[in-house]
């Protein structure tokens, strides 16, 4: 196969509307990689050996829109599986950066020709470098590519370049991401609901014009009060709420793995002595951390009290001590704090929104906020809110689809995933005939502990063999630090624990059931 990685033997592809620029291909050897699961969701990690694959990078233009995107295609040029396994983005990339070169490893590892899009996008992750041609005007051509109108390109492109390779095009081709990729998984289901057979689309940041500024919710409250409580304040009152509501679920493992039921009331332990660990003292509970606690677990409302948002589960990190990424952050030194937004959050209310790199986010007022979340439904839903539950057209072309979601997903309040599968099925009341939406307690956004590794599988056994997917494994190490073999149950169900089988770390002691 190494003779047909020649630019002589892969035609350029033929899209509507598309110039192509250039076509160019290089043979990659003795390429390795460790591939952790943070980079290939919906997967187990692997070690990527000596592989060896065909690159195919093709470049393009859409008429008088004068942009150049590129679709990078690997090919392996042994054992290919006869399938595609497309790769999605992550954060503001849509692709072809380090985070889907890792999804590509794994993919091409596993016998899988793998693609992705950059989407016109030089530098991903620098917004600053693109989302504006000038202040106060948006490149509205980038930024239409980022939100996914080229997602069927890539596909078409991919395709068509398997099939001059190989003489013959993929079998099945799947589509694979989390977050920013789980949302360009939703938005290829919804609007190219042929381009793939198989969907797994995980964490997805579905309704992007939402949660992306709602991110900034406590932020906002904070600059607003003057007042920044410590991050140790929200992770006593996160070890608060997870000692009320730990044994709501069944089994006491330090895990809210039902947190529907928990009605845990911060305001109750203001005043409290505790321990700060990172600053070792001793510390007095502020309202101050009641207010932001209680304000990111119930999401933004308006100036008149009414909802916005979602917010987090309790469980959750709030301070980023845990997980790196909290949207109730802040830095204190010396005993003086001050707020430590998520950046995602006030670029979108930067650039996105206001057109204007320096727009000091740190100066809104409650009634700006709400004028910012309005604006940002109206202008941009219909570019980037890949929130339209109607799948019918997917669902008559036989397309499958699955998604994972942490219940302590830390960025992307899981309400939403749950509101989209209810709403599926006022257009396809047989929704689990072709997609299945699971939970996972403990798990925060996209990777961590609990993260599911055998969805990929479970979707192409589903897809090829016709084998529907039931409950599914799932290793989650409990706050003892004890590793518990659980199962995920499709939503709506939930898994249940039998008191009577006694092991809580053995699955076999769980069964799905109806939530209660």
């Amino acid at each position: 196969m190494m003779s047909s990685c020649n630019s002589s033997v892969i035609s350029y592809p033929s899209l509507e509307g598309v110039v192509v620029l250039s076509l160019a291909t290089e043979m990659v050897t003795n390429y390795s990689r460790i591939v952790t699961p943070v980079y290939y969701p919906n997967h187990d990690g692997l070690q990527v050996e000596n592989a060896s694959f065909c690159n195919v990078t093709v470049s393009y233009t859409h008429q008088q829109q004068g942009d150049c995107v590129s679709v990078e295609t690997w090919l392996p040029v042994q054992g290919w599986n006869g399938r595609l396994q497309a790769a999605g983005g992550s954060g503001l990339g849509p692709g072809r950066f380090d985070m889907s070169y890792g999804n590509m490893a794994g993919a091409v590892a596993e016998g899988y020709a793998t693609t992705s899009t950059d989407a016109g996008i030089a530098n991903p992750l620098d917004p600053y470098s693109w989302v504006l041609e000038s202040p106060g005007k948006l490149d509205e051509v980038l930024v239409r590519h980022w939100g996914g109108d080229i997602l069927n390109d890539m596909a078409v492109i991919a395709k068509s370049v398997i099939h001059d390779f190989y003489g013959r095009p993929p079998d099945y081709s799947y589509f694979n991401g989390c977050s920013q990729g789980g949302r360009q998984g939703f938005e290829l289901a919804q609007n190219h609901p042929t381009a793939y057979n198989g969907i797994a689309a995980s964490a997805p940041a579905i309704h992007w014009a939402q949660w992306a500024p709602a991110m900034f919710w406590p932020q906002m409250l904070m600059n607003t009060m003057g007042e920044y409580p410590h991050g140790c304040e929200l992770d006593f009152l996160t070890t608060l709420a997870v000692r009320e509501c730990d044994g709501l679920d069944g089994v006491v493992d330090g895990i809210i793995s039902n947190p529907k039921s928990c009605s845990f009331d911060p305001f109750v332990y203001v005043g409290t002595t505790f321990t700060c660990q990172p600053e070792r003292r001793l510390m007095e509970l502020s309202s101050t951390a009641a207010t932001i606690a209680r304000a990111s677990w119930e999401g933004p409302t308006d100036s008149d009290g009414n909802f916005i948002w979602y917010g987090l589960n309790h469980g959750t990190d709030l301070s980023s001590d845990f997980t790196g990424t909290g949207i109730a952050a802040t830095v204190c030194n010396n005993g003086v704090c001050k707020g430590n937004p998520i950046p995602l959050a006030y670029q979108w209310i930067q650039l996105f929104v206001e057109k204007d790199p320096n727009y000091d986010y740190t100066v809104l007022t409650r009634e700006d906020y709400d004028e910012i979340m309005r604006r940002s439904g109206a202008e941009y839903d219909s570019i980037v809110g890949s929130g339209n539950p109607d799948l019918t057209e997917f669902y008559k072309a036989g397309g499958k689809m699955m998604t994972y979601h942490g219940l302590y997903d830390q960025v992307i309040p899981i309400q939403a995933t749950e509101k989209y599968y209810d709403d599926i099925g006022k257009f396809v009341p047989e929704v689990q005939s072709f997609y299945r939406f699971y939970e996972v307690p403990g798990l925060a956004h996209c990777f961590g502990n609990g993260q599911p590794t055998t969805v990929f599988d479970a979707l192409r056994a589903w897809v090829e063999n016709g084998t529907v997917p039931g409950s599914l494994p799932t290793i989650l190490t409990d706050a003892y630090g004890r590793n518990n073999n659980r199962i995920l149950c499709p939503y709506p169900e939930i898994a249940v624990y039998v008191k009577e089988c006694g092991d809580p770390a053995d699955a076999a002691c769980f069964t799905c059931a109806a939530a209660t």
